[in-house]
């Protein structure tokens, strides 16, 4: 994936919130969270949980696996783009047990 994946916050303002005419204080009440919980997630300072999906999936009609998958997501985009350097084992082990 070369662009980045839009995060689970940017869905939750774009997607949920501005059609709903909804404020992130009026969603933290209603999902009994405090205010910060979701300015983070909407800000990407602070990711989905498993917890906070199953609440958002219930409050918009949504699956937890829909939070889950776009916060997962962005967490694969993000450490790959660390490229960390570690090969591959596969290819060398077969490559040593053929010449054996």
């Amino acid at each position: 994936m070369k662009r980045k994946p839009t995060s689970p916050g940017e869905i939750l303002s774009e997607e949920f919130l501005k059609p709903l005419n909804m404020t992130q204080k009026e969603l933290a009440e209603h999902l009994n969270c405090d205010y910060k919980v979701i300015n983070r997630i909407i800000n990407e300072r602070a990711s989905v949980s498993p917890e906070m999906a199953i609440k958002l999936g219930a409050a918009f009609n949504t699956t937890p696996d829909f939070w889950l998958n776009a916060q997962m997501a962005m967490d694969l985009w993000s450490l790959r783009s660390q490229k960390p350097k570690i090969r591959s084992l596969i290819g060398r082990r077969r490559r040593t047990k053929s010449l054996s």
